[in-house]
């Protein structure tokens, strides 16, 4: 059989180009659609204040992200040094190192979770 004919020898091309006259039509449709919302979401983000507080709020995480890190990393080089210190002065190797690293890593991890908020503090005032 031919490839454009089915069964009764009748070309099926007709209900083919309509089929894809029809699909092209949606796509395009859709691509305009696309294009629109695509349009109205870069006017909002390129319009300076139009966020509404956001740069506030993403300002107040990074400076609470910064200052959370810092509190950690402090404790754990406040353990170092004293520890440092303590075996300089004592003469014992790395294990006043090792423990007041571990002493301030831990320290440092209650400061930040104690200023994350997700554990409350415990003075009761």
């Amino acid at each position: 059989m031919a490839e454009g004919t089915d069964e009764s020898g009748n070309g099926n091309r007709d209900t083919s180009s309509s089929d894809e006259a029809a699909l092209s039509a949606r796509l395009g449709s859709l691509d305009h659609r696309l294009s629109e919302i695509r349009g109205s979401r870069k006017t909002r983000t390129d319009q300076p204040g139009s966020e509404g507080g956001g740069g506030a709020a993403r300002a107040s995480a990074m400076a609470l992200g910064f200052r959370l890190s810092s509190e950690l990393i402090a404790g754990v080089i406040v353990g170092a040094l004293l520890g440092w210190g303590l075996d300089h002065l004592l003469s014992t190797s790395p294990w006043g190192l090792i423990v007041f690293v571990l002493l301030g890593f831990t320290a440092g991890v209650v400061n930040v979770v104690r200023s994350a908020g997700a554990v409350p503090d415990r003075t009761g005032r």
